[in-house]
């Protein structure tokens, strides 16, 4: 999904110095996908145990066109599901989330510690 330049970076600072040189490039992928009324997303895809996660162009009739926020979504295409894949969407780790899970954990460790 990043340029080499910035795969290689060796420090934090590097790669954001390489990050910044490649705004443009990102810059023209969104103009153009919001050209044809697409949107951008990071798409993670698992096919024939190949994994691999990349920057897609989705249309309004893709399920990924209406995230928003911190929202996941897995969308399953199998034998089964072909025609009509089955969708499951929810909140990812956004603020909220991520406090519930942490206050969680500390009810947890004072209840083990009582």
């Amino acid at each position: 999904m990043l340029p080499e330049p910035c795969v290689e970076a060796e420090t934090i600072d590097s790669f954001f110095e390489e990050l910044e040189k490649v705004d443009p490039y990102f810059d023209n992928l969104l103009t153009k996908a919001i050209s044809k009324g697409c949107v951008l997303r990071l798409a993670a895809t698992l096919e024939d145990a190949e994994a691999s996660i990349s920057l897609v162009e989705v249309n309004s009739n893709h399920p990924f066109f209406h995230l928003e926020g911190s929202d996941n979504m897995i969308v399953f295409t199998t034998d089964r599901y072909k025609e009509r894949p089955l969708v499951v969407r929810g909140p990812g780790a956004g603020a909220e989330v991520t406090a519930a899970g942490v206050f969680s954990e500390v009810i947890k460790i004072g209840n083990f510690l009582s």
